[in-house]
């Protein structure tokens, strides 16, 4: 009866590469740099290598504990074990109110990218065809998700590279502008590298980590992967650093051809960059690249709620119905529940004035520094209550340690702090103290539950 309701593990290395990249590649890139150049000006480029060390720690933290004991509940499971159960309901039901708010802006952004090329189609059918589409591949077998997932995430990482590797091109040897190389004098002839100080840098900040939001769904896989004492060493070993110069090597790019402080005014700064290349169709194919970003988005939103509520059911903090999994080993009933809730939260975005929205989902980027936080600190927990002696046998453990994990908690309350300093996120921080009295209240049912899960 056990093996009926046990992920199937058929995720690869290849696979849970490209998920982290794709989920961590996305709109924080595509639109969200833009806001962080105009805060920060070239200095920038030090705010996202900053913010890769810093998604690094929390990675190996995440992965020390997922080799230590792989589950695919992840980071609310290690929460719930090294904190406290009060711990691990809170990250666990925290993070899937984050990724369903990403969820809806993902699919909704979805409908507008495809209105762009079929404007004479309503929203409304490109929406509820993802959701459906992207929902029926998470009902199939994981591998089949994987497989989908890398193919998302590959495109979407192959135009990146042209984009830097012509661009490289330009700045060199002036491809693209009629011989005369570019340079990177636009660095620092515009306010200068630091163009808007050392506090610029720090308060761009807060958009860089939220760029860097979905690193954490290496930990979720962790359940399903094929070995994951090889593949989640080997995945989280190369992504934040193929991450990082994704990051930084795009943004010195653009920042090298285009003035810095134009960047954002007219358009995405991609398709700046691609007109600049002398490419007529340039809004053509970041179209392509973002609709494959909503689509790789959409994907891994739906499997990581899928696989979080599925192991809070475990743990008796959600409905048992949430335990059961098909007979491809897809936790089924959770990713139909994922489905519909993004179908009412679409409904719900169409409704909602503009800035009410923002608020929300100014409230994604707390939740995903508050889920960071609870990783770093169950770690802290986890070495304390092992000990130093059985501290030395962990097959992939976070170098530093206690330490690292500690100056990374003591930055992400500083990026806390951030969103509490500019009024239109500062709303963000209220609605996440109702996020958090609402699961308070909620507790209590999740004792019956616990009872109920454990028979």
């Amino acid at each position: 009866m056990q093996q009926k309701n046990t992920l199937k593990r058929g995720l690869s290395i290849r696979h849970i590469r490209f998920m982290a990249l794709g989920s961590a590649i996305g709109t924080g890139l595509f639109y969200g740099s833009a806001d962080a150049i105009r805060m920060a000006g070239p200095s920038v480029l030090l705010a996202y290598i900053i913010g890769g060390l810093v998604a690094y720690i929390i990675m190996r933290a995440l992965g020390e504990m997922s080799v230590n004991n792989p589950s695919a509940s992840s980071f609310s499971r290690y929460a719930n074990d090294y904190l406290g159960p009060w711990a691990g309901y809170l990250t666990g039901w925290t993070y899937c109110f984050e990724i369903l708010i990403v969820g809806i802006a993902d699919v909704t952004a979805f409908g507008v990218y495809m209105g762009v090329w079929f404007p004479e189609v309503p929203h409304w059918i490109w929406v509820l065809s993802v959701v459906f589409i992207i929902g029926a591949i998470n009902l199939m077998s994981v591998k089949t998700f994987g497989e989908v997932e890398f193919w998302f995430s590959f495109f979407k990482i192959a135009t990146i590279t042209l984009m830097i590797i012509a661009g490289f091109g330009m700045i060199i040897w002036g491809i693209g502008n009629g011989g005369q190389p570019t340079g990177i004098s636009n660095l620092w002839t515009h306010g200068g590298f630091f163009a808007h100080g050392l506090v610029g840098m720090l308060l761009s900040l807060q958009m860089v980590m939220f760029a860097y939001g979905g690193i954490e769904i290496i930990g979720i896989t962790a359940g399903e992967a094929e070995n994951p004492e090889k593949s989640i060493p080997k995945a989280i070993n190369s992504v934040p650093w193929r991450i990082l110069v994704f990051y930084v090597a795009t943004l010195f790019v653009i920042m090298a051809i285009y003035p810095w402080n134009q960047v954002g005014t007219q358009g995405s700064p991609f398709v700046l960059t691609f007109q600049h290349l002398g490419i007529a169709a340039a809004a053509s194919i970041l179209n392509f690249v973002v609709i494959t970003a909503s689509l790789s988005a959409i994907n891994s939103d739906i499997f990581g709620v899928g696989r979080m509520l599925h192991g809070l059911a475990e743990q008796g903090q959600a409905p048992a119905i949430f335990r059961k999994v098909s007979s491809r080993g897809a936790p089924a009933v959770t990713v139909v529940v994922m489905m519909v809730a993004l179908l009412i939260a679409v409904l719900l975005n169409y409704l909602m004035p503009e800035k009410v929205f923002l608020v929300i989902a100014s409230l994604a980027t707390f939740a995903t520094v508050w889920v960071w936080i609870m990783i770093l600190l169950s770690q802290i927990a986890s070495r304390i209550k092992m000990g130093k002696e059985a501290a030395k046998s962990l097959k992939f453990a976070l170098p530093g340690g206690v330490v690292l994990s500690s100056i990374a908690v003591i930055f992400l309350v500083f990026i806390i702090a951030l969103i509490g300093y500019f009024p239109d996120t500062r709303l963000s921080l209220y609605a996440g103290a109702v996020w958090v009295v609402v699961l308070m209240l909620g507790y209590p049912l999740t004792r019956r539950n616990g009872k109920s899960a454990k028979l």
